[in-house]
C-alpha cells in the first residue's frame, strides 16, 4: 500500500456494489482500480462514470492483483465466504456486506482465514454509523436514560423485493431484520441471549409458498436483563419506516423518520408533513459514507475496525435463531462466542 493511497477492488456491481463505488470516487486517497460483476453487459454507461479504471467478469482478477490493497465484497451473499478465504490468503483487507455467509460453520471458517492472515475486515452494518442511531448508543453507554429496560425497534421496507429476489435472500431475517439484530447488540451494549419470533406472509401470500415470511414481532431477551421487541414489514406504503426508542430508568432516548424537510404545515384543510424518505439509498447515504471511511481509517492507522467479524457472527446467529423460533413456535436460546474479536 502507497503511503498516502489505498487501492480499492470491488466485487458484484449491483445496487450496493453501485452505492459504494459512487461513495468512493469522492473520498480522498481512495483509488478504484477494478469492479468485478459476472453481469457487466448492462454496466457500460454506468462505469463510464464510476471513477474505476477497469471492468471484469473474473473477481479473480482482483484477487490476484499485487497493487490492489483493500476489496469491497458486495455480491451475493452465496459467494461471501469462498471470496473472504481467498481474498485473506491474498493479503487483501476485506469490507463485506451482510450477511457473511447463510451457513454458521461457513462463516466460522471465512472468520480462522481472516484471523490466521491478520488482515482487516469489517462487515458492513451501516447503521451504526447514522449520526441518529450513534447518539443514542451515546445516552444509553453513559447512562442518561440511566438502566435500559426496554428497546424498540421497527424497520419497514417501502415496497416488497420480487419473489426471485426472496428465493434467494436467505429469508427475512437473515436478509431484513439482521440489521435490527446488530442495532439491538449495539444499542443496548450487550448480547442477545433469547428469541422469540412470530411472522406471517401478509403481504403477498406466495412469499409462504417459498418458505418465508414478509411481516414479524421478534421479542428479545438481553444479557444485562433488558428486553426488545422488533418489528419488520416488507411494505410501508408511506415510506422507508425506520424507528427506536431506548427506555430506561431516568428517561427515554427516540430516533424518529427521516424527512425531506421537517416542515409542518397547517390549515384548515389538515396537518400535513413530509413522508419518511423513499429506501435506503437515501436514508442511509450518509452512514454509507462514514463505515468506509471508519475501514479506511483502520488500514492507514492499523487500528481494530469498528465492526468487527464477531459482530457479524453473533446478528447472523441471532437471525439463525429467529428462524428456529418461527418455525418452532418456542424461544430459542442463542448461542454466543466465547473468544474476543478481531482487528
Amino acid at each position: 500500500m502507497s503511503k498516502n493511497e489505498i487501492i480499492v477492488g470491488v466485487i458484484g456491481a449491483g445496487r450496493i456494489g453501485k452505492l459504494h463505488v459512487n461513495n468512493l470516487k469522492n473520498l480522498p486517497n481512495i483509488r478504484v482500480k477494478t469492479i468485478s460483476d459476472v453481469f457487466i453487459d448492462h454496466l457500460g454507461e454506468w462505469f463510464e462514470t464510476s471513477g474505476a479504471e477497469r471492468l471484469t467478469k473474473n473477481y479473480q482478477d482482483i484477487i490476484s492483483d499485487p497493487e490492489i490493497d483493500a476489496i469491497l465484497i458486495c455480491s451475493p451473499t452465496n459467494t461471501h465466504t469462498t471470496i473472504i478465504k481467498e481474498a485473506a490468503a491474498a493479503g487483501k483487507h476485506i469490507f463485506c456486506e451482510k450477511p457473511i455467509s447463510f451457513s454458521d460453520e461457513e462463516t466460522l471458517e471465512a472468520f480462522e482465514a481472516v484471523k490466521e492472515t491478520g488482515v482487516k475486515f469489517q462487515i458492513g452494518f451501516n447503521r451504526r454509523y447514522d449520526h441518529n442511531f450513534s447518539k443514542v448508543k451515546s445516552l444509553v453507554e453513559e447512562k442518561e436514560i440511566g438502566d435500559l429496560h426496554i428497546l424498540k425497534i421497527t424497520s419497514r421496507d417501502p415496497a416488497p423485493p420480487t419473489l426471485d429476489y426472496v428465493s434467494t435472500s436467505g429469508g427475512l431475517f437473515m436478509d431484513m431484520t439482521i440489521h435490527d439484530f446488530d442495532m439491538a447488540r449495539f444499542i443496548s451494549g450487550s448480547e442477545v441471549v433469547e428469541v422469540f419470533a412470530q411472522g406471517a406472509a401478509l403481504v403477498n401470500p406466495k412469499v409462504s409458498e417459498l418458505g418465508d415470511i414478509d411481516t414479524a414481532i421478534i421479542s428479545l431477551k438481553f444479557a444485562n436483563g433488558a428486553v426488545g421487541v422488533i418489528d419488520n414489514s416488507r411494505q410501508a406504503v408511506y415510506g422507508y419506516d425506520q424507528r427506536l426508542e431506548a427506555f430506561g430508568t431516568k428517561g427515554s432516548a427516540n430516533v424518529k423518520n427521516e424527512t425531506e424537510s421537517k416542515v409542518e404545515f397547517l390549515s384548515d384543510a389538515g396537518v400535513k408533513e413530509d413522508k419518511p424518505l423513499h429506501f435506503f439509498l437515501e436514508r442511509y447515504n450518509d452512514a454509507y459514507i462514514k463505515e468506509v471511511k471508519e475501514f479506511f481509517k483502520a488500514i492507514k492507522n492499523d487500528e481494530a475496525v469498528s465492526c468487527t467479524f464477531k459482530d457479524g457472527i453473533m446478528a447472523q446467529r441471532i437471525a439463525m435463531a429467529a428462524k428456529e423460533s418461527f418455525e418452532t413456535r418456542k424461544p430459542v436460546q442463542v448461542e454466543l462466542l466465547n473468544y474476543v474479536s478481531i482487528k
